[in-house]
Formats: C-alpha cells, sequence, structure tokens
C-alpha cells in the first residue's frame, strides 16, 4: 500500500499541488502552513550557494525612460522622460551549480535591481515569458526533478521527463525551452521578461495589468546543442566571459524595454488567465508599448561583492507597482526574501548591493553583520519622534471573495498555448524542437513517461506529437490515451 502524505510533524497533507487561495483566483492564504513549512525547507537545502539559479554573471548599468508612463502608473522611474535610474541585473541559469557550464540547455535567469529614488523594484524574470509550474507548491519539486538524483548524484532526464510529463502545465514551458532559444548563444543576444503579470496604479488610483519584455537590441541568437556541448569543454564560463569581455571593450549591449497594458477589468475578464504563468497575453490582443531602454555599460569591481551578494526579490516593488493574484508570484514574494535571510543573514539588505539610494528609516535592530545603527527608537507606538507610516504607500484595494480550499488552476488548458507556440514556428524550428525532445526522450528509460510526455505534445498539437511519437517508435494509438499498453 502507498504511504499517505505528511508533514514534517507528522500530520495528514491533504493536497500537495494546490496552495490553499481565497476562491479559485486567489491570493494565496497566509494560513497556508504547509506551503510556507515546504518553502522554507527547500530554501535551506543547500549552502551557501543560491538553491536555484547558483551560476550566473552580472553587469551594472542604467535605465532610461523614453516614454512617459503617468497615465498607467505613478511609479517615479516611469514618470518622466529622459529620467535614467542605476540598474544592476543578473544572468544566470536554473538547474546547475555554481560550477557547471553555463552553455547547458537551460532557462535562463533575467533578474533586474532598479535603484530608484522611492527604493529597490526588482523585475526577477526569465529569457521566457512563461514558466512550467502555476503553483508554489510544485516549485520546490520541479526544481528537485532538475537537481540531482539523490543515488547516484547525477543530473537526470529520467527525473525532469518524469514530472513533466506528469505536469501537463509545463508542456508551454518545455516547448520553449526545448527550441532554439533554450540555448542562447550568449546573454547580450537574448529576451527577457517579467512573466508574471503585476499591477499597475496611477496618481487617481486606477489600475491597470501589466507585463514586462525586454527585447535585445542586439538580436537573439542562439547555439546548437553540438555547438554548446563544445563550448562546455572548453569554457565553462563562456557566457559570462562573453558579457564580460563585450562590456570592457566598450561594446555596450543594450534592451528597450516595453509592456503589454490591460485594463484592470478587461484583464479579469480575459479569455486566457492572466494570472496564470504558464499562459501569455497575445500581442495581437494587447500589443507592446515602448517605456524606455537600458544599456549594461560597467563590470562589477569585486565579482562576490557585486553580484553574489546580491539580492533579488519579486517583493521588491515601489509605490505605482504591486503584486497580482498569481499564485506562482504569491509564493514568491515570501520565498526569494527567506532565501536571501538564509543565504546572506538577517540584514542582507544593508549590503553596499542591495542598499537603495533614499535614506532607510524601520523598527528592524540587531541580528547578525548588523551595521550603521544608531541610537533611535526601535519599537513603535513612541513619543520619541520615530519613523511614521507614508500612507501614500497604500496599495489599491482588489475586491476579493470565495470559499478557502485547494483549487485546481482556474484555466484548466495546459495545451493550447504550446499548440500556438509551436504552429508560429518555421519547419526548420518545428525540425529542430522535436529532434532536440527526441534526443532527450530516448535517454528516459520508462516507457509510460515517454507516452506521456508524447500525449501532452499530441494535445498541444496533433502533429507536434505525432512526429515525436513516429521517431520514438511508440504507438500513435497509446500516445493519443496517454497511456501505454501493458
Amino acid at each position: 500500500m502507498t504511504d499517505k502524505l505528511t508533514t514534517g510533524e507528522g500530520q495528514a497533507w491533504a493536497d500537495n499541488n494546490h496552495s490553499l487561495t481565497a476562491g479559485e483566483r486567489g491570493p494565496v492564504l497566509l494560513q497556508d502552513y504547509q506551503l510556507l513549512e515546504k518553502l522554507a525547507h527547500f530554501n535551506r537545502e543547500r549552502i551557501p550557494e543560491r538553491v536555484v539559479h547558483a551560476k550566473g554573471a552580472g553587469a551594472k548599468g542604467v535605465f532610461k525612460l523614453t516614454h512617459d508612463m503617468k497615465a498607467y502608473t505613478k511609479a517615479d522611474l516611469f514618470n518622466g522622460v529622459g529620467k535614467e535610474t542605476p540598474i544592476l541585473l543578473r544572468f544566470s541559469q536554473v538547474a546547475g551549480e555554481s560550477g557547471y557550464p553555463d552553455t547547458i540547455r537551460d532557462v535562463r535567469g533575467f533578474a533586474l535591481k532598479f535603484y530608484t529614488q522611492a527604493g529597490n523594484y526588482d523585475i526577477v524574470g526569465n529569457n521566457t515569458p512563461v514558466f512550467f509550474v502555476n503553483d508554489p507548491l510544485k516549485f520546490p519539486d520541479f526544481i528537485h526533478s532538475q537537481k540531482r538524483d539523490p543515488r547516484t548524484h547525477r543530473r537526470d532526464n529520467n527525473m525532469q521527463w518524469d514530472f513533466w510529463a506528469h505536469s501537463p502545465e509545463s508542456t508551454h514551458q518545455v516547448t520553449y525551452l526545448m527550441g532554439d532559444r533554450g540555448n542562447p548563444a550568449s546573454y547580450r543576444t537574448m529576451n527577457g521578461y517579467g512573466s508574471h503579470t503585476f499591477k499597475w496604479v496611477n496618481a487617481q488610483g486606477e489600475a491597470y495589468w501589466v507585463k514586462y519584455h525586454f527585447i535585445s537590441q542586439q538580436g537573439v541568437q542562439n547555439m546548437t546543442d553540438e555547438v554548446a556541448a563544445k563550448i562546455a569543454g572548453t569554457d565553462t564560463d563562456y557566457l559570462q566571459n562573453d558579457l564580460f569581455s563585450a562590456i570592457e571593450t566598450g561594446n555596450f549591449p543594450k534592451w528597450t524595454v516595453y509592456v503589454q497594458i490591460l485594463p484592470y477589468q478587461e484583464g479579469l475578464d480575459y479569455k486566457y488567465d492572466i494570472f496564470d504563468v504558464t499562459k501569455v497575453v497575445s500581442h495581437h490582443d494587447y500589443p507592446l508599448i515602448e517605456v524606455g531602454e537600458f544599456t549594461l555599460n560597467e563590470n562589477p569591481e569585486n565579482y562576490f561583492t557585486d553580484v553574489e551578494e546580491a539580492a533579488f526579490s519579486p517583493a521588491n516593488f515601489v509605490p505605482g507597482i504591486e503584486a497580482s493574484p498569481d499564485k506562482l508570484l504569491q509564493g514568491r514574494l515570501f520565498g526569494y526574501k527567506d532565501a536571501e535571510r538564509y543565504r546572506l543573514g538577517a540584514n542582507y539588505e544593508q549590503l553596499p548591493v542591495n542598499r537603495p539610494l533614499n535614506p532607510v528609516h524601520n523598527y528592524a535592530r540587531d541580528g547578525f553583520m548588523a551595521a550603521k545603527q544608531d541610537r533611535s527608537v526601535n519599537y513603535e507606538p513612541n513619543s520619541h519622534g520615530g519613523p511614521e507610516e507614508d500612507h501614500s504607500a497604500r496599495i489599491h484595494q482588489d475586491t476579493v471573495s470565495g470559499k478557502i480550499g485547494n483549487y485546481k488552476p482556474y484555466d484548466e488548458d495546459n495545451f493550447s498555448a504550446a499548440g500556438r507556440l509551436y504552429r508560429v514556428m518555421s519547419e526548420d524550428e518545428r525540425t529542430r524542437l522535436v529532434t532536440t525532445i527526441v534526443n532527450n526522450l530516448k535517454q528516459v528509460t520508462s516507457q509510460e513517461v515517454r507516452v506521456l510526455a508524447a500525449h501532452n505534445f499530441y494535445k498541444a498539437d496533433p502533429e507536434y506529437g505525432s512526429r515525436i511519437a513516429e521517431q520514438l517508435g511508440l504507438s500513435l494509438e497509446d500516445v493519443k490515451a496517454g497511456k501505454a499498453e501493458a
């Protein structure tokens, strides 16, 4: 008989795939103890490097606003054409350790820190507009499947494809990953995305939904698996070295910043769930709007203090920018800062690379590596003139209702977006995509996993799945059914 899932305290665990939310569309509830414990434990599984995105490279630069966005947001950095804001950008690989070759096929992290006049604002995204899972409860399990086998200590295609095959919502992201853009030729020649939907609020209190796109002005260039493997054998830091050398010689890379803006109610009523990070918003429905551009023009003076100690979090908002009910985003709001307290200590925000431009005033005190503390009062309320709340930072109010429960995704269509992506590819791109997937699945020993994976691609597009099935020698009837005959 299969063992029943429990917490670390031995308590019965009813649902390990869906967070507790207020109604189908959230937000996630703080009372979901199992979610918080799972994320907190996951953040402490490795020391001292980042638990994910350990291998990376970074540079400093500047963001320049070319189009005023005050009609949509009161955020200082997006108000006033010509305004310049210092930035730090860190690129990374998701799965590999800090010494892992950086040309191996993987999603690339794209983390931006804006040092604004109203505090630090972070957009912690990837080089893909979507992600593998849409519920934070599944995130630690996803990363486990991409890391090393607990017995052999090898990275194992059996593990990652077993997870993907049994998580159909990952089909869209897997199609991106196994396509040409899964192997960027350099950090300079890949796009970045905020991935999640966020909320912008203007000075009049009007709210809009927004998605970020960072389009490389160098164009998008990729490499084949064969080239990536050859480079990995000669230079494990190839992408990092390429970025450093380009900036050092004055070849400063640039990206144009675009957004998609959805009116508040239109976003709630959109044909796809805009709060599901496995889905996208059509550019035809909501075209890209230019906001500005950023340039990387300065290499780190010291990699450890300027990049390794950098702490990014999607919870770092400034007035005029807020979270959405996106379940995965809601989990990340807790997970990232908790990981940073574990990795860097309770006072990681006092490190120079994480310090905002504007003064910091709060009642937090002491802890490991506390610095520059004064004699001011450390409690509130008080009669000593301590810092007071800034009510201008109150968030825009969303209406929330629903019964508390562990809900499946609001929009359970896991396949049509992947199908649309497949169909916009050229025939050459489709061929390379199918070949890459087939070469990966040939390393998977479980026939059940192969069939189920092919079934997911077939559900996305019959031609897509049929080509994979044919090249793997799978029964098309089995693939259609999603189950191998005994």
